[in-house]
């Protein structure tokens, strides 16, 4: 028994020593990700590391003793202070949001990447119908999903994409479309459909992209100078920017971006993926990564924003109303 005991209290302390270096040193090196796009890969792991580094605390505080404890905690407190620099600015944002009352005179934008594989459409359709959205914008809209778009285009008067025409990123829209197109200049492969709609106040442009992955570095970084391309022949003050940015709003590519774009991110440490069951192999049960976003001019104020459940997607939906000031 007592040997027992003492292996197990082995395999504790290692596993916080284990965690700690690693967790330490993944942190610091994400925050290298302000000098190097190669670095800030690792940024979006950023909960992983978090995590090890509260492992670390936890075990090496109750299972070491003297120095190894202090070497463990230490590590382990590193790693927090790093994640902390990382992360709190995003936290605090997403805890300072403050709700108001829906009036009806106010724009619903459903944003959702549907996926190519979509494990069941007809359900992600029915939610998004159930929502009755004045505008829809989903991304990976072919594959398995194609029976998706086919519905949208029954039901909603207005979509940026022409008849016959296969477009991965799609807006639908209840408001009349006085011009559609997407990211037709040269540079990287961007997926991306805008379309400028009619309204009381004066017209909006809604922009929808779809970003490639942060790993390898590089291209994601050069769709984004792109879409600043792109969103620079709009009026900035009246626009609506969504999308699967694949990018998390604690990486440095993704606060560049924010600052570039000159439009207010609403969607704050709001997880969207992964949903489900989002490969052959795997499920997960609470997504932990916020790579959805939506982004508003000056004239817009969300008044409520709100992430939609698992329905056949590996992404969540997210909900965003907006009220024009």
């Amino acid at each position: 028994m007592r040997l027992l005991a003492q292996l197990l209290s082995l395999l504790f302390r290692g596993t916080a020593l284990m965690l700690g270096l690693v967790g330490a040193g993944m942190a610091l090196v994400c925050l290298g990700g302000a000098f190097s796009d190669r670095l800030d890969a690792f940024t979006h792991a950023a909960p992983l590391w978090l995590a090890m580094a509260v492992g670390a605390v936890v075990l090496g505080g109750v299972c070491a003793r003297g120095a190894e404890r202090w070497v463990m905690v230490s590590l382990g407190g590193i790693g927090l202070l790093a994640c902390t620099i990382l992360m709190a600015p995003e936290l605090w944002a997403a805890a300072r949001f403050k709700p108001a009352t829906v009036a009806q005179s106010d724009l619903k934008v459903v944003q959702f990447n549907v996926w190519h594989d979509n494990r069941s459409p007809e359900k992600s359709l029915a939610w998004i119908l159930a929502q009755d959205a004045d505008v829809v914008v989903i991304e990976e809209g072919a594959g398995e999903s194609w029976p998706i778009v086919k519905a949208l285009r029954a039901n909603y008067p207005f979509a940026s994409c022409g008849k016959g025409a296969r477009c991965e990123t799609w807006i639908f829209s209840r408001k009349k479309m006085i011009a559609r197109g997407g990211a037709t200049f040269e540079g990287p492969y961007l997926s991306a459909a805008w379309a400028t709609l009619a309204d009381a106040k004066g017209p909006f442009t809604v922009i929808g992209v779809h970003y490639t992955w942060p790993v390898p570095a590089g291209p994601q970084q050069a769709q984004g100078r792109k879409l600043a391309r792109l969103a620079s022949g709009f009026d900035r003050k009246s626009m609506i920017l969504a999308g699967d940015f694949n990018s998390t709003p604690w990486s440095f590519t993704l606060k560049r971006q924010d600052e570039t774009l000159g439009l207010r991110r609403w969607t704050r440490a709001m997880a969207s993926w992964p949903a489900g069951r989002f490969s052959r192999i795997m499920a997960a049960p609470a997504p932990f990564l916020p790579i959805d976003h939506v982004y508003a001019g000056e004239q817009w104020r969300a008044v409520k924003v709100e992430r939609g459940p698992a329905v056949g997607s590996d992404h969540r939906p997210i909900v965003v109303t907006f009220r024009r000031q």
